[in-house]
């Protein structure tokens, strides 16, 4: 157990919001959720003078918090958004009043609109101001009220990017020194498996010998269209199989009926969720990792994905280049000539292949959950320091 260093009081608390931790197995444990998961247990494997509080959707979740931290379940189950939400706004800043937090970490854009505590908030992306047409209304009209509020009243803003960074700057006109830049990591299970395993794995899935892997949302905003007429345009040259391994988000009736119209319901499969601990073997058995993405306040999938030794392809857009540097192909998000070109010549050049494969399992080196963890804390410190200082100096 490491040690931050450092001179908080111990009668100072920070509670944590978990409400977006999803349960075992849900498709909810992705993203969001993963970087929560991650953050509750790498704080739990630090030292900390104070008490950390971490406040959970249910109580099927408080046997995985670590047992240095005081899990605070909520009297009713969050894993609905508008129950989340009502509850959120409503009783949740009483009971951060009961508990006395010192610091509050909202860990997903929007605080309650009111605490009874200084607030830290992390901004995964601002997808819905950038690109607001292809997100639903209310969740777009509701995420921009409240992300501005909460972004104007923290008291500093952790970005996960520096692309996030400049996003926040660019739409709240935010001062760049009262945002932190936090990269998020990968979980140590993401790494080359023995081929033994992935084989034994395709022939349990009875997945094709080569096959081009996508992992995330079936949603606009990921620009599947683009891949799947890549796909198309190379389909004729290579006879791999095109996998879109995750959730059906909104408006994803268009991609089937295009794929439908493209001929293509033979060489593209929909595996569905796959749960977090069968991905590495994903990963592992696909020739190729493609993420198409127009916009992402990180990019997790490509970092897994490197992690495990498969070769990338990635859109030349957001925050994709900060995380992929120069271990994978880039592609501008619109160029469907140029994906269709990046992927066929993967695909028949074991070189490329072997080069991007070592590529990005050095690059996947600079990314780390623990690192994460402690630079928050490492946060918590400073802005619970800077309070004391301020109560110190206050006119009696």
């Amino acid at each position: 157990m490491s040690r931050i260093p450092g001179g908080v009081e111990e009668g100072w608390r920070v509670g944590l919001e978990a409400y977006l931790w999803g349960r075992p197995g849900s498709y909810r444990q992705s993203g969001v959720s993963t970087y929560i998961r991650h953050l509750v247990q790498g704080i739990g494997a630090q030292e900390w003078p104070g008490e950390l509080l971490v406040y959970l959707p249910s109580s099927d979740i408080a046997q995985e918090i670590p047992r240095r931290l005081q899990a605070r379940v909520a009297p009713v189950e969050l894993h609905r958004p508008a129950v989340r939400i009502l509850w959120q706004h409503s009783a949740f800043p009483f009971l951060l009043a009961r508990d006395r937090v010192s610091l509050f970490h909202a860990t997903m854009n929007v605080a309650p609109w009111w605490t009874p505590c200084p607030v830290v908030v992390t901004i995964h992306d601002l997808a819905y101001l950038r690109y607001p047409e292809v997100h639903p209304l209310g969740r777009r009209l509701y995420l921009s009220a409240l992300t501005r509020l909460t972004v104007r009243r923290a008291r500093a803003i952790i970005a996960v990017s520096r692309f996030t960074r400049e996003e926040i700057v660019h739409f709240f006109r935010v001062p760049p020194e009262r945002i932190r830049v936090i990269y998020e990591g990968y979980d140590p299970a993401f790494r080359p498996l023995p081929a033994a395993e992935v084989a034994a794995f395709r022939k349990r899935r009875n997945l094709p010998e080569r096959y081009l892997l996508y992992v995330g949302n079936l949603e606009p905003r990921k620009n599947l269209p683009v891949l799947v007429r890549a796909f198309a345009r190379m389909a004729t040259q290579h006879d791999a199989v095109l996998v879109l391994a995750g959730p059906r988000g909104w408006g994803y009736a268009g991609l089937f009926r295009l794929i439908e119209a493209l001929g293509l319901q033979e060489r593209v499969y929909f595996p569905g969720f796959v749960p977090a601990e069968e991905l590495p073997l994903w990963y592992n058995a696909a020739e190729l990792f493609v993420y198409p993405s127009r916009y992402e306040g990180f990019g997790l999938p490509p970092l897994e994905a490197m992690a495990c030794g498969t070769p990338v392809v990635v859109s030349r857009a957001s925050s994709l280049p900060e995380v992929v540097g120069e271990a994978a192909v880039q592609v501008d998000p619109g160029d469907v000539d140029g994906l269709a070109r990046a992927l066929l010549q993967l695909l028949t050049r074991a070189d490329l292949r072997a080069m991007y494969r070592e590529r990005g399992l050095e690059q996947a080196q600079r990314f780390s959950w623990p690192h994460m963890a402690r630079e928050t804390l490492l946060l918590y410190r400073e802005l619970l320091e800077q309070g004391a200082l301020r109560e110190d100096t206050r006119p009696g």
